[in-house]
């Protein structure tokens, strides 16, 4: 016996309450908009330029002593986190201590970053640093314009992608989708305020490959369902092609969740951030296959006369996108 998650034959009517989910989905993107201007991205050391200091230590740490022991050194503004991870035992309590771009360098220069240790180690002699990261400000400045750059080429791509592949109202249904997708994640980590760096930016390209595939999976059936029915209401059409591509997008969504389900319990505090995205990406990539995509088709409207034969038989063959017809 198979594993059947999802029945042969469903009649779920996704779009009988578009109206309503089509608006939630605006509601967020509004909401995630309004919550990346008001609460702006906890821009890691990528971004921010400066230098990233990671301790551990087996007492627990103390964020004020930690504070107090190196704002007297006089090195500029400083954060200093606490790193959770339930793969850590009690014996190992992890921080991150980022400290600012110095004046005129890209880094604290190595006679500081020994004040600093020393500083740390007065407050706990048990402390080891097993990591120092730096990135000069003209660097973190470049990679903010590379980051942005990515994600516009991501979106241009399967803009020009969709529009070859069917008609420019899926390319936009698409296009609508992923924005949807990548503006919710950024207010989704605005709101939590979970550090924002390269691995992200990796996440959301990530995410948009995975919501542009399931999209295509839906469009490719709404389009043979097209062609197959075409006196029937393009509302009904479009259900009945979610309802047949539903099986493999359940399947499909499990078990990537189940990979990164793992990854976030036991893959360490590092990849985190990125495994987080990618669920979250996972989550709203479907839902905006479903409800975005698909009512954007639908309100766009698409012909039904692709390149088959007409129904009444004469042998002629309609028009595409492409072609003029006979």
């Amino acid at each position: 016996m198979r594993l059947k998650l999802v029945p042969d034959e469903t009649a779920i009517n996704f779009l009988g309450s578009w109206r309503f989910t089509f608006s939630f989905s605006m509601v967020l993107v509004v909401l995630s908009i309004i919550a990346f201007f008001t609460f702006g991205l906890n821009f890691g050391i990528d971004f921010r330029g400066g230098t990233s200091i990671r301790t551990e230590a087996t007492q627990p740490v103390d964020i004020g002593a930690y504070r107090a022991a190196i704002v007297p050194l006089g090195v500029g503004d400083v954060a200093i986190s606490e790193v959770f991870d339930p793969t850590y035992g009690p014996d190992r309590n992890v921080a991150m201590v980022r400290i600012q771009t110095q004046e005129g360098g890209e880094s604290i220069s190595p006679a500081v970053l020994a004040e600093v240790e020393e500083a740390l180690r007065g407050h706990d002699p048990t402390l080891q640093f097993t990591a120092v990261e730096s990135v000069g400000p003209k660097v973190s400045g470049e990679l903010v314009q590379s980051a942005i750059l990515a994600v516009v080429a991501a979106l241009a791509a399967v803009l020009f992608y969709i529009w070859l592949r069917f008609e420019w109202q899926f390319a936009l249904g698409a296009v609508a989708a992923i924005v949807h997708d990548v503006v919710l994640t950024i207010g989704l980590f605005s709101v939590l305020q979970i550090r924002f760096d390269l691995a992200i930016i990796a996440a959301l390209l990530t995410i948009v490959g995975y919501s542009l595939n399931d999209t295509v999976v839906v469009f490719d059936r709404m389009r043979e369902n097209l062609i197959k029915y075409k006196k029937r209401e393009i509302m009904d059409v479009m259900n009945l092609s979610l309802n047949e591509t539903l099986s493999r997008t359940v399947v499909t969504s499990l078990t990537t969740l189940l990979a990164l389900g793992s990854l976030f319990v036991l893959g360490g505090d590092v990849i985190r951030g990125f495994v987080f995205a990618m669920i979250w990406g996972v989550v709203v990539g479907t839902w905006s296959s479903v409800f975005v995509a698909s009512v954007v088709v639908k309100r766009l409207g698409v012909k039904r006369d692709w390149s088959k034969n007409n129904d009444d038989g004469s042998g002629k063959r309609g028009g595409t996108q492409f072609a003029t017809g006979e």
